[in-house]
């Protein structure tokens, strides 16, 4: 009943499913009493209390097509997932919001920080562009890490398919590095072999290098 609901189904379509599908007749006012009993819970989960301190938090959104007022339009989920001082993962929240911008990563900073949230030591994002920006202004200590998964896909855009095989086994070399100085001469590698050709795709590691290192190590482990 949940999965009809948040396909946009109207309560009368969700009963007129469950009567075809199971010869059950369930009246309208009570596929809306269970669907908002859900609706209660899962509201009470978004607005638990939170840890003062995250030692990471993945920050990234999810994007999709929902019915709403009879038209399709564009949504974005946004989802930090962190680990605690633990070593635990946890879903911090998630929000739904439209296309996914800087201005609105920073309502979510700011519901994190007023659940409790006093400290985020690495964020680890996307390239997005102000991203960064706006998580800084509500917390400033925050050490910012662009998501190497990211990183690897918007260079690979500039590289043709002929090439992506033998691209990809020296760029591994890079992001598999054991040590941020291995990287470094891989990344030189990198370049020798492939800059003429390519210099977009091995331009965007060398600008965006002081932010890769520490997910680098983290990569490997």
């Amino acid at each position: 009943m949940q999965g009809l609901y948040a396909r946009g189904m109207s309560v009368d379509d969700i009963k007129s499913e469950i009567d075809e599908l199971y010869g059950i007749d369930i009246s309208p006012s009570m596929i809306s009493k269970i669907t908002d009993k859900v609706m209660d819970t899962a509201a009470a989960w978004q607005n638990r209390s939170l840890d003062e301190i995250y030692p990471i938090v993945y920050m990234d959104a999810i994007h999709f097509k929902v019915r709403e007022e009879h038209r399709i339009v564009s949504k974005a989920a946004y989802i930090c997932m962190a680990l605690d001082v633990k070593g635990r993962k946890d879903i911090l929240g998630i929000w739904i919001g439209g296309a996914e911008g800087a201005k609105y990563w920073l309502s979510v900073c700011n519901d994190l920080k007023n659940r409790g949230v006093k400290d985020i030591l690495i964020a680890c994002m996307n390239g997005l562009k102000g991203l960064p920006q706006a998580i800084k202004a509500v917390f400033p200590e925050v050490n910012i890490q662009n998501c190497i998964i990211h990183q690897i896909r918007n260079s690979m855009k500039y590289i043709p398919s002929k090439n992506i095989k033998a691209f990809m086994k020296d760029l591994k070399n890079v992001y598999k590095a054991v040590n941020e100085t291995m990287a470094v001469q891989a990344l030189e590698v990198l370049e020798t072999t492939w800059g003429d050709k390519y210099p977009v795709a091995v331009q965007l590691w060398k600008n965006n290098w002081e932010i890769y290192p520490l997910i680098l190590i983290f990569h490997q482990k």
